[in-house]
This record gives structure tokens, sequence and C-alpha cells, in this order.
């Protein structure tokens, strides 16, 4: 057998026709217009600074108590709400539940001194309490994404609001593993690495700032770019993946006070895994938080691994807890719609559905 004959039997020779088509098709994909992100019906009921309380109204409401979603100060919220058919927001409000959304905004130079604890207590706090008396019910259901349901969870763990419920996905709790290199840990933890002159030199640290750390530590940012060269004929999958691109490239600027606050209590110090943490001057003992808890990982995030989120289902008092990991990405759980689904499944026992009236 000649050796030409035996590379043509395990390496097919390229269609050039074929992948010529491809790489012309991922060409023009790239050099669209950036997508328009419809979000699912809203009104702003409450703002803030640079935040917005967004209501979205069940289609046709079938429980009596709402969802109020927290989603990360480091990435753009329409995450949750990224179009037609993707949307967790749309597809909850469909299942027949009444919807808010706290959507942070980007701060300005002038926001610097913004800390954890403002957000938590000036933003998140309100934005519930405006959310509770807007909804005209006596308790209400907290969702957190991400760095969002380490927020929510702080809340839950030092305040009085009547939360029924609280469902936290891909949640980091303990902060001593995860995407941030173990270098940097160990710098930020022996003093090497300054996280407090880079945050002042800044102020504000900037979107492009934010959005190069985060290329550089996730895959998130980088796979993408594979799937679309192999799926480039997927209509449907075309679309979702401009949607995400643009969302991975619409990234927040983050309060330098914040900043700190975040790398020094959490990353360095693990505070919260370790009960030491204090916002508004209280301690946050995640024993206080005891209503229902539903907590979800995701089996291929690269973000926040499901060891960091295992803790907190020791943590709580909760007599009625859920663990759950899915089969999906920290991203792809929202950008596909799953989470809503899944959501539903637990919360549709636990919100009251209202009994219809017949005549």
């Amino acid at each position: 057998m000649s050796m030409q004959g035996s590379i043509k039997d395990f390496i097919p020779l390229l269609d050039l026709g074929k992948e010529t088509k491809r790489w012309e098709q991922v060409l023009r994909i790239l050099k669209e217009p950036k997508p328009d992100i419809i979000p699912t019906q809203r009104e702003v009921v409450w703002k803030k600074n640079k935040s917005t309380l967004w209501f979205h109204p069940a289609k046709e409401k079938k429980y009596k108590v709402p969802l109020f979603f927290v989603y990360s100060l480091l990435n753009k919220s329409y995450i949750l709400d990224i179009g037609e058919g993707s949307s967790v927001i749309g597809g909850l409000t469909e299942m027949g539940y009444d919807v808010y959304l706290l959507d942070w905004g980007s701060p300005g130079y002038e926001d610097s001194n913004i800390t954890l604890d403002n957000y938590i207590l000036d933003y998140l706090k309100a934005a519930v309490k405006r959310a509770i008396r807007h909804s005209g019910v006596n308790e209400i259901t907290v969702v957190g994404y991400c760095l969002g349901g380490t927020i929510s969870a702080i809340l839950a763990a030092i305040t009085d609001l009547p939360i029924k419920n609280l469902v936290l996905a891909t949640i980091p709790i303990d902060f001593s593993m995860g995407i941030v290199p173990s270098k940097w840990l160990e710098g930020l933890q022996n003093g090497q690495l300054n996280i407090e002159r880079f945050a002042d030199a800044y102020g504000v640290i900037p979107e492009d700032i934010m959005y190069a750390m985060f290329r550089g530590l996730s895959p998130i940012y980088i796979s993408p770019m594979v799937n679309l060269i192999t799926r480039a004929y997927d209509t449907d999958y075309v679309e979702k993946w401009r949607r995400m691109d643009k969302w991975t490239k619409d990234s927040a600027s983050f309060s330098g006070a914040a900043f700190k606050q975040l790398f020094n209590d959490l990353y360095k110090d693990n505070k919260l895994l370790k009960g030491e943490l204090v916002i508004g001057g209280k301690r946050v003992d995640l024993s206080n938080i005891n209503c229902p808890l539903f907590v979800v990982s995701t089996s291929r995030d690269t973000l926040v691994l499901e060891p960091q989120s295992l803790p907190i289902m020791d943590l709580v008092s909760s007599m009625d807890k859920t663990y759950q990991v899915v089969e999906a990405g920290h991203v792809s759980l929202a950008l596909t719609g799953t989470f809503s689904i899944i959501a539903d499944k637990w919360l549709s026992a636990r919100s009251e559905e209202i009994q219809p009236i017949f005549s």
C-alpha cells in the first residue's frame, strides 16, 4: 500500500468548497452588528443611582409569591433575559410568576467609594422592600445567580425581610478555590499582590479591564469561537451565539471600594465561609438562613466550581433544602433558558398557587 493511500484512509481530504463557505459564514457573522436584545415586557418600579429595578409581570399570573432576581455585580444582568426562547425571566413569566430583576448598572468614577455594604443594604435590601410593596404581598422569593447568589445569601443571613424562599445558582461560598490562579491567592495572602493600590489607581475598575480579567481567566471567553466555527450553519445556535458574544464583551465597571472588599474579605481571608464577614456592623452567620433553600450547580462550570457552592448546604439552618447538579455550563444554564425550567419544578410547590375562581 502506498503512503498516499494510507493518508487518504486515515485523513480524509478537505472539501475546499465547503470549508470556504464555512469560513465565509463565520466572517459574515463576526462582521454583523451586535444583535439587539429585546427584553421581556417590563416596567421600571424603582431607581437608585445607576441601578434599576425592573418588574416583569406574569403572562397569566399563577403564583402569589413573586420572584426577585439578583445577578452578579461583575457582569450585565441581561444574560437572564437575553431574548425570546432563551430568557430565564421570560420563561418564568410564561409559567405564571411575577418577576423582579435588579439591574445594578455600571458605576462611574463618582461611585468609587460604594462598598459591598452599600450594595447589599442601600441597594439590594431597599429594592427588595420596594418589590414587596409594589407586589402587594407579604413574602418574596429571592433568586441569586453567581456572585448575585453570594450577595443574596449574605442579605438573607442579616435581614428580617420576609424572604419565603431562597434560590441560589452557581454560587461561590468558599473562595479558597475557583478561577483565580493559586499564585494570585498566595500573593493576596502573603501581601505580595496589592489589590489596594490597583483599585485606588483606577477608583472604579473600567469595563475593558474587567473584560480583560475575565477573558484571561475563563475559557467561556475563548471556547465559543471554536463552537461557532463548528456550528456556523446552525441558525438557532448562531443566533444564541451572537447574543452571548455581545454579553461577554459588554462588561460592567466595578467600584474600587467593593473590589477591595471582594478580594480582601472573600478571596484573601475567605471570611464568608469562616463566619467572619461583617456587613453593616452585623456578622454574616449563614446559619441564620432558615427559609426553604434550593441550590443549583453546573457540571461544566469553569467560573464557579461545585465545591465552592456545596458548603452552604451545611451552613444554613433550613430544614427544607435541595441541592441539584445540572448538566450545563456557568453561562449556558441561563443562556438556554434551562434555569427557568429547573427553578419552576422546585418553586411551583412553594409559591402559593392561585386557585381559580369558578362562577
